[in-house]
């Protein structure tokens, strides 16, 4: 490392860190004027206002702006150092294109890594509390319930062959009914199990306990039926699982994540998608990092008529590009069948071919 890493390094994350802050503090300002009413309707005091979801927001808007707010940090002191015509000072004393590379790729690593740290298990735990006040107060959806008034039928899948459905289920008692199980082997049915109510118990370790139970085991023409009062049962889903939480994915640290979706295969769980491509992005969001940074220096590297201002308009259209791309690679996982680790890596995958095209098209 030579003086001349340290300074661009010190350059590179001074002029993030600032713009990180600027745009954190504007945010902040936008997001009062927007939740002034809330906050009054919520009756939180201001310290709790501010430790429970200002001191959530900020990670929240800071993660989803990162990798943008490196490129354009790149792209404006680099334009400057060009400007004044450091970096055809850095060229003429014999250093290669590829040498003068080396601490911007330093830094990027740097701060892919601190992202996709933050992206798996600071943020997830961050966008709890956050979440937690947009659901209640903004969205006022306080009860988290699947079942609306006009259904109040849940039909769900337990496992390949297992189909469950409870009515009337109330997320804050954890009880509904009645309950009903199925079983099909063989595209008939051979076990049902009815219930007149469910409620979550966990006294003597966590279960489901079942009132009024019939249940009914059906082997051709034969049938037996049994009758209990109330009965134990360990199924493979608990009280979160009946809730509606759209947040649900970007709550979950990424083992937790992990568990939660293979959790839903072994069930047979259709709606997934969506947690495997949070789960791919807070890898393939940090690699961007890395891949943004490269198009940006080797972008803003070339003394251009217009300085700075013609380098950030550029780099304004690839990172929309960028954002669009993602934006509609993750619709079609979501609402279409398209793979997610595919869908979540392909502006990573045509944003490495534009760096590759742009560093060789790069004056050496």
């Amino acid at each position: 490392m030579k003086k001349i890493d340290w300074y661009i390094i010190s350059k590179f994350l001074k002029t993030f860190f600032f713009s990180i802050f600027l745009f954190t503090i504007i945010s902040v300002v936008i997001d009062v004027g927007e939740k002034t009413d809330n906050f009054v309707q919520s009756g939180w005091s201001l310290y709790k206002i501010i430790t429970d979801y200002y001191f959530s927001f900020i990670p929240h808007i800071i993660a989803l702006l990162f990798p943008l707010f490196v490129f354009i940090a790149v792209i404006f002191f680099t334009s400057k150092m060009a400007g004044r015509s450091e970096i055809v000072a850095i060229l003429a004393s014999g250093t290669s294109f590829r040498r003068f590379l080396r601490p911007y790729l330093i830094t990027g690593i740097a701060l892919s890594i601190l992202l996709g740290y933050a992206a798996s298990f600071v943020v997830p735990k961050a966008e709890v509390k956050r979440t937690y006040f947009e659901d209640v107060y903004v969205h006022g959806n306080s009860n988290y319930s699947k079942l609306t008034k006009k259904d109040p039928l849940l039909y769900f899948k337990l496992d390949s062959f297992s189909y469950a459905g409870i009515r009337n289920f109330n997320a804050q008692t954890k009880s509904g009914g009645p309950f009903f199980m199925n079983r099909i082997k063989n595209n008939e049915l051979v076990y049902n199990l009815r219930a007149s109510t469910i409620r979550w118990d966990t006294a003597g370790g966590p279960h489901w306990s079942l009132s009024q139970v019939v249940e009914r085991t059906i082997n051709g023409m034969n049938e037996k039926v049994k009758s209990e009062p109330e009965k134990k049962m360990n199924f493979n889903f608990n009280p979160n699982d009946l809730q509606d939480d759209e947040y649900a994915d970007v709550k979950m640290t990424t083992p937790e994540l992990v568990h939660y979706i293979k959790q839903e295969e072994l069930k047979g769980g259709e709606d997934i998608n969506t947690f495997k491509i949070e789960f791919w992005r807070r890898f393939t969001t940090p690699f961007s990092v890395l891949i943004l940074t490269m198009i940006g220096v080797i972008l803003s590297s070339r003394k251009v008529r217009g300085g700075s201002g013609a380098h950030l308009a550029l780099g304004f259209v690839l990172a929309a590009t960028f954002i669009v791309m993602d934006r509609f690679s993750t619709i079609f996982s979501t609402k279409g069948n398209f793979t997610p680790w595919l869908a979540a890596w392909i502006p990573n995958m045509v944003f490495i071919l534009v760096a590759v095209y742009l560093y060789r098209k790069a004056p050496k």
